[in-house]
């Protein structure tokens, strides 16, 4: 028999009939014939997203080192965060550490930018 004889004659069959035969075909081969991703295409719904899956929308910026121009680093961070003078140095000298928590991608790429602009070393997590 052809490929194209077997396809005809499953065009042929009721919904019933054709259950039944995916179920002795399973059942002689030890198989599963199972499509996952059908059945959500079929009813409409979306495969559920596992939490690895989803996008993540809040990053952290951490300065990992201030290099070797730590007054540059600290003036930089003064611009980004509301400190004064002190709060921003011991927060560049206690590197690594974190500079600001749930930022977006793109404010925390520009925070980077700018600190490794001035000789910091920079993660974004």
């Amino acid at each position: 028999m052809k490929k194209e004889e077997i396809i005809s004659a499953i065009e042929g069959m009721s919904v019933l009939e054709l259950a039944n035969l995916v179920k002795e075909l399973e059942e002689k081969f030890g198989v599963k014939a199972s499509a996952p991703m059908m059945v959500g295409q079929i009813t409409g719904g979306a495969a559920p997203v596992s939490q690895e899956q989803e996008e993540k929308t809040a990053f952290d910026v951490f300065l990992s080192s201030f290099g070797d121009n730590k007054i540059q680093v600290i003036k930089e961070i003064r611009t980004i965060l509301p400190l004064g003078l002190k709060e921003a140095k011991e927060l560049v000298e206690s590197a690594p550490c974190e500079v600001k928590k749930g930022v977006t991608k793109e404010e925390g790429d520009e925070i980077k930018k700018k600190l490794e602009a001035v000789g910091a070393k920079v993660e974004i997590k």
